[in-house]
């Protein structure tokens, strides 16, 4: 009897034994064919997200645009240095877009070729011949009655572009006092007077778009720029003040805030100086964006309404937030930058 018991027992461990190994064998195959899936899955996963982030990212602009389009649709605008890089852009984007253009420049024949440029390409049906101005943004005297051409024109203004712009690089003790206030005209005073002038008829009516195409530099000075930075630096705090005033009549100030606009995208000089922090902070400063870039953003942000755009990369607009929370650390990588370049002009 106690024979069979054993017998009985030893069969029942041997098919418990068995059936535990089968399970677990099954179990293996069952997690190994399971993790193949997953692998699977998530190797095309990646791609299909990523199609899909690209969907939903053509989709928001392609939306954004037409909005955009709508937006500025009939609307008087008026685009200063209109036969700049920039200026063309923005002439382009806004004919197209069915704006009824009123384009300002210092010279006669470069505002008649961007005329012929404009209406030999856009569809005449849908858009307007636009009226072209002659306007030195920095001959001060001359603006408030460039001002009264420019509402004759259509009766108002609906959106100013303040585009105009003067540069200068050097160090400030070899820049003249004259050279400075040029750029103040330039810079601040002609853009401010152009405003002041076109105002009244926006205030009247109650309606009215001001955007200021600016510069980062109006956020932090860099070196040899002194005169440059300063009058960018005013620039923003005059229609920071401005827009707050203007809130109360519905009239939008924007500032679009790029590095610096360039005809093509080129690399910095290269120097030793260029191997140290000053490198890596200020580096990408030098890249600057395309004039397509900028007109689309400003296009843009006519119909958002945005308050301030700034057309960075990241090391730039890090600068921007360390000079505001970390003063010190900016200052001195700035110093050790001249430095630097200062020993290797020395050595050359």
């Amino acid at each position: 009897m106690q024979c069979s018991m054993k017998l009985l027992k030893d069969i029942d461990y041997t098919y418990n034994t068995k059936i535990y190994k089968n399970t677990k064998e099954c179990f293996i195959c069952t997690w190994s064919l399971h993790s193949h899936k997953m692998g699977i899955l998530a190797i095309l996963a990646l791609p299909l997200l990523l199609v899909g982030i690209s969907g939903i990212i053509y989709i928001y602009q392609s939306v954004r645009w037409l909005l955009s389009k709508s937006a500025v649709q009939n609307k008087v605008v008026v685009i200063t240095d209109a036969t700049s890089g920039l200026g063309k852009e923005c002439s382009r984007v806004f004919h197209t877009g069915g704006a009824r253009l009123v384009l300002c420049g210092r010279t006669w024949e470069k505002l008649e070729a961007l005329y012929d440029a404009l209406i030999s390409v856009a569809d005449p049906s849908m858009t307007y011949t636009p009226k072209l101005i002659l306007l030195d943004i920095s001959d001060i005297n001359c603006i408030q009655d460039v001002a009264k051409e420019i509402l004759n024109c259509y009766g108002c203004v609906d959106i100013l572009i303040n585009n105009a712009s003067m540069k200068v690089k050097g160090a400030v003790q070899s820049i003249s006092l004259e050279l400075d206030k040029k750029i103040m005209d330039a810079n601040y005073f002609g853009p401010i007077t152009l405003t002041k002038a076109i105002l009244p008829n926006m205030i009247s009516r109650r309606t009215g778009q001001i955007v200021l195409v600016n510069s980062i530099q109006g956020k932090i000075g860099i070196p040899f720029r002194a005169a440059y930075a300063a009058s960018k630096h005013a620039a923003v705090g005059f229609f920071d003040c401005l827009r707050a005033e203007m809130e109360e009549f519905d009239i939008s100030v924007s500032t679009v805030n790029p590095t610096f606009i360039c005809s093509y995208h080129r690399q910095p000089a290269t120097g030793n100086w260029e191997a140290s922090i000053w490198k890596f902070f200020f580096r990408k400063m030098a890249y600057g964006v395309h004039p397509v870039e900028v007109a689309e953003e400003v296009f843009c942000t006519v119909s958002s309404k945005k308050q301030e755009v700034l057309m960075a990369n990241p090391i730039p607009r890090a600068a921007v937030y360390i000079r505001t929370f970390f003063p010190e650390l900016f200052f001195a990588i700035v110093a050790s930058g001249i430095r630097e370049k200062l020993k290797t002009e020395e050595e050359n």
